[in-house]
Formats: C-alpha cells, structure tokens, sequence
C-alpha cells in the first residue's frame, strides 16, 4: 500500500514539474524517490536521488495564478553537488539568514535558533534567542537590504518570502555573490495545520527530518484534539465572526477558504461573510457594508493594532454603538508584542496553532482570562 501511494505521489509530482516553471535550469530529475509528501501543506515536497542527497521543492513560493517553482538541493558533499548549477547546499547550514518571522519561530522550535546570523526586521522579532542576541545583526528589507552586510556574515543559506511574485532584485543579487536561498512557502498555505507542516521542511533543510516531523505530529495531534472536541459539544447556533477594520475606507475581509476562517470553524464559530468570497485572497468591501455585518456580529476580531475599546472606537467611530462593542465582545491577536510593534501572533503562533485555537475555542464561549496570543478589548 506504500508503495502504491508512493507511485501515485511520484505521478502528481511529475505533473507538478510539467506545470511549474524554473528559472533554475538545474537537472532536478535525479531527484525521483519522494521523501516526504505533507499531510496539510501543499506548497511543497521533499525527494531522494537513492544516495543521500535531497531536493526540497516548493511549489507554492508566494501567491498569483503561476508561481514558479523554486528547488534547494542538499548534497551530501562537493562532489556529489559537481555539475549541478541550481540552487544547493553541501550538507545542512551552519549560518542562516531568515527574511520573515515565521521562519526564526520554526527554526527555534526544532531548536536551530542558534544558526540565525541576521533577521529583516529585528526590532519586531519576539523569539528571544534572537531579539537579544547582540550578534544577530539586521539586514533590512525590500529594497534596503544591506547586500554588503550579507557578504560579510558569509551565510550559507538566505531563507526568502514572497506576497505575489519573485523579489528578483534580491535572487539576481544573491545568485552574483553566489549565495544559496530557497523561498518558503508557509504564508501562501490557508490551513492552520498547513502553515505548521513547514516546520518539515525548516528542519530537513537543517538535517533533523525526524524531528521535524515528531514536532509537527505532535502540534497535528494537540490540535486536532480541540478541534473534535469542539464539533462534538458545539451548540446549534455558532457565535457569528467579523474580522479587521477599515484601511484607507476599504474594508477586508478574508476569503472563505483562509487560515483564520478555518480557525474560527474550528473553535466552533462561524464567518459572518461566509459564502461571499470564494477566492484565495481578500476581498474589499464598503463601510456601509461592514457596517451591515457588525450589526450581525457576535464577536469582533482582529482590530489592528487597538488595544482598547476607545482606540477601537477612534479608529472604527462608526462602529462604536455597535451591540458586539457595547457587550465588549472585541478581541485582538496582539497580546503578545514587541515595544516596536511586532507580533507573536505573525511569529511563533504560526507553530502553535493549537495555542491560537484554543484562544478562540474560549473566546467563542466569552473567556477572556487566560488567552495566550489574543486579548479582550477593555
């Protein structure tokens, strides 16, 4: 039976390489027995070539109609890796570069904090392995990035992020100082358990596969515990949900098929949107309209950056008779900050979804004392 999934996992991975473009123009057919194919993620794979080395290949680098496929090989040695032109490593990284917060929480929960040389943004990291560690450096970001910094940090590895397309300035600059990256691919996936599988990935690229896998097991294990949990006392009627508040007068609101929809299903909630975005990214809608649904709201989330409810009503005064304000049924996911302004909730949360749900599993049952990554709105 093994044997058969992993010929019906080697099918699609075929048909994925057929789709997928690269710009690599690396042979990565060498690649063909599949290491590890994710349970919840769908942006990525692991494959063998039969003696010890390895491609991680992620299919799902950032969002749009045709991602391009990017690969990282994982040789065991130089000579193994002679002749092969995309991008690799020889054996696991000592010195990584992370660009996104996500990826320093993963590293840190398979215990390879100490690797990090330099973060984008370390004033808004919360692992405190890095916020204080005088010898991570910050290398910026976007278009400020401090290329000659990098040089100097001799990483053997750049871990990227994309939103909808390639940041090719940054690959172009990394591919002349022939410095190894590979995007990861965690912020593209809308399952909570998703996002967490990653967590593979992170630790194959680091030489602990096993590890990585019993971690993300166990989150899997916890997780689903709550969730069935949840469906099996859930009364009738599921406290309605209305996300965000309003930037430059346009309204988002998440897509049916997001991570925090699927969240809020999970506690035992319900959308209140639900049923009028069926796309993979957000969708704008008037103020008259989200004023409509918060009428409807039973519970308010994700309000920005407020902390309290007079900020919220600063901010949103429109919305401040609302009946879901009056009972003071407003939550935040950033109880847990950085005195610049950086969240846990975009950090370590992403490996502890577990911990978000049960915060919202309480928050749908007006529990507010001992939440974890969100906060009452007081």
């Amino acid at each position: 039976m093994k044997f058969i999934k992993q010929i019906v996992v080697l099918l699609v991975t075929c048909s994925l390489c057929a789709g997928c473009s690269t710009k690599q123009g690396a042979d990565i057919s060498r690649f063909s027995i599949v290491r590890y194919s994710p349970t919840y993620a769908s942006g990525f794979d692991i494959m063998e070539d039969g003696e010890g080395n390895s491609l991680l290949r992620v299919t799902r680098p950032w969002q749009g109609v045709a991602p391009e496929m990017q690969t990282l090989a994982i040789f065991r040695s130089a000579e193994d890796a002679e002749g092969y032109t995309g991008q690799h490593i020889t054996a696991e990284p000592k010195r990584v570069i992370c660009m996104s917060t996500s990826h320093i929480a993963m590293l840190d929960a398979i215990g390879s904090a100490s690797n990090i040389v330099a973060v984008s943004g370390k004033r808004y990291v919360m692992t405190e392995a890095v916020a204080k560690a005088p010898a991570i450096v910050d290398i910026g970001y976007d278009s400020n990035i401090d290329f000659e910094k990098i040089v100097t940090l001799r990483p053997d590895l750049v871990l990227l992020y994309g939103i909808t397309a390639e940041e090719t300035t940054t690959t172009t600059k990394l591919r002349n100082l022939q410095i190894p990256y590979i995007y990861i691919g965690d912020y593209t996936e809308q399952s909570p358990l998703g996002k967490a599988e990653w967590l593979v990935a992170i630790a194959h690229i680091m030489g602990c596969t096993e590890l990585g896998i019993e971690h993300f097991e166990e989150i899997a294990t916890k997780y689903n515990i709550i969730k069935e949990r949840v469906a099996a006392t859930t009364e009738q009627r599921r406290p309605r949900v209305m996300f965000n508040i309003p930037y430059q007068d346009i309204w988002y609101m998440p897509s049916d098929r997001s991570y925090m929809v699927q969240l809020i299903e999970d506690a035992g909630g319900t959308y209140i949107y639900k049923g009028h975005n069926d796309t993979d990214t957000s969708r704008g809608i008037s103020i008259e309209e989200a004023l409509g649904l918060a009428g409807e709201a039973d519970i308010w989330l994700n309000v920005g950056q407020c902390q309290s409810l007079d900020e919220l009503r600063s901010a949103a005064p429109l919305f401040a008779k609302m009946d879901v304000v009056n009972h003071r049924q407003v939550y935040n996911n950033n109880r847990r900050r950085s005195a610049s302004g950086g969240s846990d909730f975009w950090e370590s949360a992403i490996v502890n979804p577990d911990i978000v749900l049960q915060d919202l599993v309480d928050i749908m049952h007006g529990i507010s004392d001992n939440l974890y990554y969100h906060i009452r709105l007081e």
